[in-house]
């Protein structure tokens, strides 16, 4: 199978790599985005104005997160692509499949995000503060740069899982690692080969990308920058 079909194999892991990597990066840009936006802070003494321009967006992005944490990925896979072809846009499975693994990214690392902004100690925030900075100053110079080294496992870890989650996207006809050895398998009907070999391939990625980020994080334990 791997002789004969190796040219499928290698399409699917490509397609495979291409789909976790983009949707992670633009997903967890949009995970720091929607996550700030949680962590932002309405206070009573806060005029209406402030309060509705912060109102709005907060509750835009905890309409979104409930959504996409409360629904399977290859729900939201199916809804999307074939709700969008149905308004006669044309889409691509592959770019659908990206989209949902952004939105499915971007809800999750957002909670992570919060979290994170939350574990920073509410004392060095209100330093800040004594000292004139905004609020927003804050945020990028105080909270951040601390609560990204200790978001960074969980970014490793959402690239793993999505490297895996993309199997769920064959529904929608992108030709990822699993669509290819649903093909392969079709052709002699020797299913149990075709998956074993995909099998083997999902380990061996998850094995070394595993290994390789524990490296990156060991050498970002040693420095303060």
């Amino acid at each position: 199978l791997i002789q004969q079909y190796h040219g499928y194999y290698l399409q699917g892991l490509l397609t495979t790599l291409e789909t976790s990597l983009a949707g992670t990066i633009c997903g967890c840009f949009l995970g720091f985005l929607v996550g700030i936006i949680q962590a932002t802070d309405i206070r009573a003494q806060d005029n209406m104005i402030k309060k509705i321009l912060l109102g709005i967006p907060w509750v835009i992005a905890k309409i979104y997160v409930t959504i996409f944490r409360g629904t399977p990925m290859i729900v939201q896979a199916m809804v999307l692509y074939y709700g969008i072809r149905q308004a006669n846009v044309n889409i691509t499975p592959l770019f659908a499949g990206v989209m949902v693994t952004v939105l499915n990214t971007g809800a999750y690392m957002a909670e992570t995000v919060r979290a994170g902004i939350g574990s920073i100690d509410m004392g060095q925030r209100e330093g800040a503060w004594a000292m004139g900075m905004s609020p927003m100053k804050t945020m990028i110079y105080v909270v951040l740069p601390q609560a990204f080294k200790n978001i960074i496992p969980e970014m490793a870890n959402t690239f793993l899982t999505n490297l895996k989650m993309t199997s769920v996207l064959n529904v929608i006809a992108v030709q990822e690692l699993f669509m290819a050895a649903k093909t392969v398998g079709g052709n002699y009907y020797k299913y149990f080969e075709s998956y074993l070999v995909i099998a083997v391939i999902y380990f061996v990625l998850c094995f070394v990308f595993n290994r390789l980020f524990t490296f990156l994080e060991k050498k970002m334990k040693k420095t303060e920058n």
